[in-house]
């Protein structure tokens, strides 16, 4: 029995003795978590134990460090929850977010395992799926408004229309100007002038030109107006200077040529303000530009992948799922720093990031192996105290057993 004691003991220190040292080498694996042996004695009815052996090999799921790369697909969740990755027709979780893009746009690891998440528009009640960053310039996106917020002089001389007609080469005939860039449906760009001209007290007028023509339009070669602006719009104020005027007010710019679609721009003034003083432009916003090359990605705390264009739009092209478990510690370890879900585990509660108990995603960042060198330095000695007082219970019961063989 005594053999057999010291054996179990030796083979439990040996594990031991593993599992530090599995420790210790992963000491600087991004994502990686450490584990721990716990030992059981083994009694099977006897009055004396027969030793002892390994009962369990658990996980600590405890967070690691977060370390700056600077590197915008180097990932790192900040709480709870796991990376949701797809290898070789398995899911898998993994903390471990270095991410690199392929040629076709998947985002993976070293390892060769896909990043997965909710396609854009989809939302987190989606099937993720594996996330691809499509190559795919952005669409020219035709102006339909315009946001701007003036403030005109309200000791501008009024302009009689009775007996002064607009012309818009001529500063003497209205009050204020000033200019937008719009895109039409093929994304070309045309400036559009806004006139502005006090008739009365707190009344205004507000006309448009697009390249510099308006209604009734320059003629063509065929003696056609081409542009159809239409009457000046009214604006009126109260008292105090506010706007009073329904807004926005539309302005069709009709067919501009070289086979686009016609141009119909919504222009709201609401924050528009009559009051003493210079006129001036506080703000100005539409709604168009031109088509854009991909040339960036940036990935948001809520996991949202977001394309930057060359034409300076940003679009969701996906976002990240993240997954949690009731009991993490029932993962099942598969290596390339990754876990696959077991029964102990229970199934992935798969989600967005910040959402319920799913940390957020944190970019540039690396989460450090979770390994307490330290510690398993200390752990070490102590497992090897363990393994040499277990050879030394073999040596002391062979001694044993040596003299009671040679008693005469």
């Amino acid at each position: 029995m005594g053999f057999s004691q010291a054996l179990s003991g030796l083979s439990a220190a040996s594990t031991n003795l593993d599992v530090v040292g599995n420790n210790i080498a992963n000491s600087q694996t991004v994502g990686f978590k450490s584990s721990g042996v716990q030992f059981a004695d083994v009694y099977a009815g006897a009055k004396v134990g027969l030793g002892t052996r390994v009962s369990a090999v658990l996980q600590d799921f405890s967070n690691g460090t977060l370390e700056s790369t600077n590197r915008n697909l180097d990932l790192a969740i900040s709480g709870g929850g796991f990376f949701r990755m797809s290898q070789n027709d398995q899911v898998v979780y993994s903390r471990n977010g270095q991410m690199t893009m392929t040629a076709d746009g998947y985002l993976q690891n070293a390892q060769g395992a896909r990043l997965t998440g909710f396609p854009a528009g989809a939302g987190a009640g989606a099937e993720p799926v594996e996330l691809q960053v499509p190559s795919e310039a952005l669409a020219a996106n035709a102006t339909t408004g315009i946001k701007a917020e003036f403030k005109l002089d309200s000791n501008e001389a009024s302009i009689d229309r009775g007996t002064t007609t607009f012309d818009q080469t001529n500063r003497d005939t209205y009050s204020y100007a000033n200019s937008a860039t719009v895109y039409d449906s093929q994304g070309n760009s045309h400036n559009v002038t806004m006139y502005f001209t006090k008739t009365a007290d707190n009344q205004w007028e507000v006309r448009q030109s697009i390249d510099g023509k308006m209604a009734p339009g320059d003629p063509d070669e065929d003696g056609t107006a081409q542009f159809t602006v239409g009457q000046p719009k009214p604006l009126t104020f109260d008292t105090k200077g506010q706007l009073t005027s329904g807004m926005p007010l539309n302005f069709n710019f009709g067919d501009l040529g070289n086979g686009t679609d016609p141009l119909s721009v919504d222009f709201n003034l609401t924050g528009t303000t009559q009051n003493g003083g210079e006129f001036s432009l506080s703000s100005l916003t539409q709604d168009g530009y031109a088509a854009g090359n991909l040339v960036g990605i940036a990935i948001n705390s809520d996991g949202s992948i977001m394309g930057n264009y060359s034409n300076e739009q940003s679009q969701n092209l996906g976002t990240i799922s993240l997954a949690n478990f009731r009991n993490p510690e029932g993962l099942k370890p598969v290596g390339d720093n990754a876990w696959a879900e077991t029964g102990e585990s229970g199934q992935a509660l798969v989600g967005q990031a910040g959402v319920g108990m799913l940390g957020s995603i944190e970019s540039g960042v690396v989460e450090t192996s979770n390994v307490d060198l330290t510690r398993e330095l200390v752990d070490l000695i102590v497992a090897q105290r363990t393994f040499q007082a277990n050879t030394n219970s073999v040596r002391t019961q062979s001694e044993v057993l040596e003299s009671v063989v040679n008693l005469r």
